[in-house]
């Protein structure tokens, strides 16, 4: 089978100057030593009753940096290629926002500021500042320093500090609409790879080659400069690079290296006060608890120490600081690390976010205080076309469409002149092997940040931050033909969300200004039918969307604005659902009754009537009951709803970890019930089947889901990842000599 490609265009002037700093990105990398191991694909298997395709790709990368808000309760987190997350610890650690990534930014640091403001700096010299209502970008600005490596907001967090690869320190005022550059620190000879701001704003400190230097911030001048002994490295000519530093409010300076070392300074007379050698390879991370009393570092071995602050005696108020816990939660590399009140935060290449709370900071012992390890996006990055059972598969730079395999068979032997049924479970030969029948190249260096591919397979749209694309899709034989729609309208352009509807005669778009387009989709072409516009006067995106079977109706979901739902036949706003304090992960409209059914990051599941503009009966049953405690303490969204076409009871949905068919007629399980129940045995009677049978029938073979859908009434179609593909794929990390080896 042919395979469309499209390759991207000659370069422009953007990807001229995008590709200058990409190359002088990875030159300051080759020179200093630090270039970052490229990651490989990382698997993604796709399941289906005679699917048969493999993929071998990668959604996401590894992690550089976090930032935590002590305020807002928010973790900031930035990839390796440029993507910004954003997860609410309040809402179920729910990824709620992202900003994509970008080619020409390789993220060093993140830091938040006064005002719930979240920056970001990196290798290309600029420092970003992003909209988290818009989703976009506010501005960028050169800080004319070359690459910046390191970032810190000043206690206040009315300042904020950059150092750059010419040895500057660089101080910004953060203004109400911009930030403004105040002035220089002394410069230093070496890059500055690390900074910290004294808890009083008085003081800073700055991590180098070689050497930790102290600020007076009033000044701009150094007041001392601290040698780093370079013994514990085994060959002395090498250089020691100073991954971190921390500055307490007594004066301490804490600083972590390419030695392995944790070591302790006197700020005051610029002395070495202890050193803890903790790794065999780099300390790269440290993060200090607002209290004070404890601090954690990643390694490049994957191991994550936590420091604590102790009384020498019993009866003593003299403290020192003890190595109390490692952990091994990474397999490599654990680039950051972050310290809310509560929890340990780590990141690292093997693209886990692992949040592990502190048991002595948690009051109540429920899942509150159970690990969380993080690995895939809580959005989907794939679509269905059910008609013509393809699969869209959405990456930084491309997308992949594959034409599912089938099979004959049913699932029976022979035997003798006897046909035996098949076990639950068997594997069935495939008749036909799976089709990858188009490999769709983007233009220029921006990452795609959604796509959709129509339920006819005739259709497929995405969007990068700047450029919307519509392509139509021709099927003759066994060949395929992309034909691009040009000329498409300059409000399209930075969607958050794309979907078509179910007859692909209509394409929804919600654009970052909170608005809501609806298109007309013709013979190769497009005609504009309505804007929704955003609702109170606010700009914030609209991340979800989803349209009823027959077209009708379109819900709209926000990550704090609620569920809007619109008329489409008549172009209007019909009805509101109630506000809830959790995010909405995922919402479907059922076929026939017209019902909105809605996930949201607490567990919590809602069924709303939009022709009566109130919740129906079983979800008000549902919530006077409640959830199985079970059911509440899953730690993973629910992020796709859909329903059965010939059995309108039944709701479909699933998590990362769990496949889940929810049957309305049906008695709901109580907590001593058994939730996760097991197929019942043949010889039980239908009595007892029906007696200890209830609402919720889940199944957890096919793990980690990626996406999971009804291709028809018989067919279920599962896109699982598997995690040791993963790890496998990955660049081996450090070895350790093990006894006996």
């Amino acid at each position: 089978m042919a395979a469309a490609e499209r390759g991207a265009a000659r370069p422009t002037g953007d990807n001229r100057t995008s590709r200058r700093r990409r190359r002088r990105r990875e030159h300051c990398l080759r020179t200093s030593g630090l270039a970052p191991r490229a990651l490989p694909g990382q698997g993604t298997r796709v399941r289906a009753r005679g699917a048969g395709a493999e993929r071998s790709e990668r959604p996401s990368a590894g992690i550089r940096c976090v930032a935590y808000n002590n305020q807002s309760n928010r973790l900031a987190v930035s990839r390796i290629d440029g993507t910004v997350e954003i997860y609410n610890l309040s809402a179920n650690y729910f990824q709620e926002k992202f900003f994509p990534g970008h080619e020409s930014r390789a993220t060093e640091a993140l830091c938040w500021a006064k005002g719930q403001r979240l920056f970001s700096a990196g290798l290309n010299g600029e420092i970003i500042e992003y909209d988290l209502q818009a989703l976009n970008i506010k501005y960028s600005m050169d800080a004319f320093g070359g690459p910046i490596w390191s970032m810190a907001a000043s206690p206040s967090g009315s300042q904020l500090l950059v150092g750059c690869e010419d040895g500057s320190v660089k101080l910004f005022q953060i203004n109400p609409d911009k930030i403004q550059f105040e002035r220089n620190f002394d410069r230093q000879k070496s890059r500055i790879l690390s900074l910290s701001w004294h808890p009083s704003g008085t003081h800073i400190a700055a991590g180098s080659i070689d050497y930790i230097s102290v600020f007076d911030v009033k000044s701009g001048s150094a007041i001392h400069k601290m040698l780093v002994d370079r013994q514990y490295m085994g060959v002395s000519k090498r250089k020691c690079i100073i991954w971190g530093v921390a500055f307490l409010s007594d004066g301490t300076v804490i600083s972590v290296d390419s030695a392995g070392k944790v070591q302790f300074w006197d700020s005051a007379t610029g002395t070495l006060v202890k050193t803890h050698l903790v790794a065999n390879a780099d300390v790269q991370s440290i993060a200090v608890s607002d209290q004070e009393d404890s601090f954690v570092v990643g390694t490049a071995e994957g191991t994550v120490f936590h420091f604590q602050l102790v009384s020498v005696t019993s009866n003593s108020s003299e403290k020192q600081w003890v190595r109390t816990k490692p952990f091994q939660h990474h397999t490599h590399d654990v680039r950051t690390v972050a310290h809310s009140p509560t929890a340990l935060i780590s990141g690292g290449t093997d693209t886990h976010l692992v949040i592990r709370p502190l048991m002595e900071k948690v009051e109540v012992k429920n899942y509150d205080a159970a690990l969380r390890k993080i690995t895939f996006p809580h959005r989907r990055l794939i679509s269905c076309s059910k008609k013509r059972q393809l699969l869209l598969f959405q990456f930084s730079h491309h997308l992949d469409l594959w034409r599912l395999g089938s099979t004959v068979a049913t699932g029976g032997k022979t035997s003798g002149k006897f046909l035996v049924p098949g076990k639950h479970g068997d594997t069935l030969p495939l008749s036909k092997d799976a089709d990858h029948l188009l490999h769709l190249k983007t233009k220029g260096p921006e990452n795609i940040i959604c796509s959709c591919v129509s339920p006819c397979g005739s259709w497929i749209a995405y969007s990068t931050a700047s450029r919307f694309f519509l392509c139509r899709l021709n099927y003759e034989h066994d060949n395929i033909s992309l034909h691009r729609v040009s000329k498409m309208p300059a409000f399209l352009r930075s969607a958050v969300q794309i979907l078509f509807s179910e007859d692909s005669t209509k394409l929804f778009v919600a654009s970052n200004q909170g608005s809501l387009h609806i298109v007309r989709l013709l013979e190769g072409s497009f005609k504009h039918l309505h804007t929704f516009q955003a609702q109170s006067g606010t700009v914030e995106s609209m991340c979800l969307l989803a349209v009823s079977p027959d077209g009708n109706w379109l819900a709209a979901s926000g990550t704090s604005a609620g569920v809007h739902v619109y008329n489409v036949k008549r172009l209007k706003l019909h009805c509101t659902v109630p506000a809830y304090n959790f995010p909405v992960t995922a919402l479907a409209i059922a076929p026939k009754t017209n019902s909105l059914v809605i996930a949201h990051s607490d567990q919590q599941i809602f069924e709303y009537s939009i022709p009566d503009k109130q919740y129906t009966e079983w979800s008000r049953t549902i919530q006077k009951q409640g959830f199985h405690y079970l059911w509440l303490q899953r730690d993973t969204p629910i992020t796709h709803i859909s329903f059965h076409p010939k059995r309108p009871m039944y709701i479909l949905l699933h998590d990362a970890y769990m496949f889940c068919i929810i049957d309305k007629s049906l008695p709901l399980p109580n907590d001593k019930t058994l939730l996760y129940n097991p197929l019942p045995p043949t010889n039980e009677s239908d009595v007892i089947r029906r007696r200890t049978a209830h609402a919720f029938k889940i199944s957890k073979r096919y793990k980690p889901l990626l996406f999971m859908d009804l291709l028809d009434e018989r067919t279920l179609v599962a896109v699982e990842r598997p995690l040791d593909d993963i790890i496998a794929q990955l660049p081996p990390p450090i070895k350790k000599k093990k006894f006996g080896t």
